[in-house]
């Protein structure tokens, strides 16, 4: 099956995932700067969300620049993706709602969690119906990135019980790694 459906259904929801972020996104009550920082937490939620459904779309986009055709296993794989992901603007909500509270973290990153290994699941999928000597396989390689990705928010949803704040700093730092899509990609794609 050509891969154009998927891609395009995919940019779609990203797309409305995203829209519905910003429309949970209410101005201050204030017209001073005092105001602004009653939805700081809320407005800085949004922000790492933001960064990181943008990471998921870009790198999105690079897997599939790397493949020439999708099957059923893909296309579910892909779903379980965007299941994961339009969870991201409630989360978002909640977390930036309460300050940053325990729970609210912890879920935010148990829903990053289960993004990142649909994601990797995604992959794989897509790995086993070009094969191992495939360009993307090749690309991908042992994905060291992708597994100290996954690692790193585990470790955050459980520090978030012991310093919320610190687990919020972790989600930043995954948006840091992934910010700059995946080089691995373009380079197998140049040679």
């Amino acid at each position: 099956m050509s891969k154009g459906r998927m891609e395009a259904f995919s940019d779609g929801v990203l797309a409305i995932i995203i829209t519905i972020m910003v429309l949970e996104l209410t101005p201050p009550r204030g017209p001073d700067p005092a105001a602004l920082l009653a939805v700081f937490p809320t407005l800085l939620s949004y922000v790492l969300s933001f960064v990181l459904l943008g990471m998921y779309w870009n790198n999105h986009h690079h897997l599939l620049q790397a493949v020439k055709q999708v099957d059923g296993r893909v296309l579910w794989a892909n779903l379980h993706l965007l299941f994961w992901l339009s969870l991201i603007p409630f989360t978002t909500a909640w977390m930036g709602r309460n300050t940053f509270a325990t729970w609210p973290v912890a879920i935010y990153g148990l829903v990053m969690t289960l993004a990142a290994i649909a994601y990797v699941l995604l992959t794989w999928s897509l790995i086993a119906l070009h094969g191992a000597e495939s360009t993307l396989a090749t690309a991908v390689g042992r994905d060291v990135k992708g597994k100290a990705s996954v690692a790193i928010t585990v470790a955050a949803v459980f520090l978030a019980f012991v310093n919320a704040r610190l687990a919020v700093a972790l989600y930043v730092l995954v948006a840091i790694l992934w910010f700059v899509p995946d080089r691995r990609i373009e380079k197998a794609l140049g040679r």
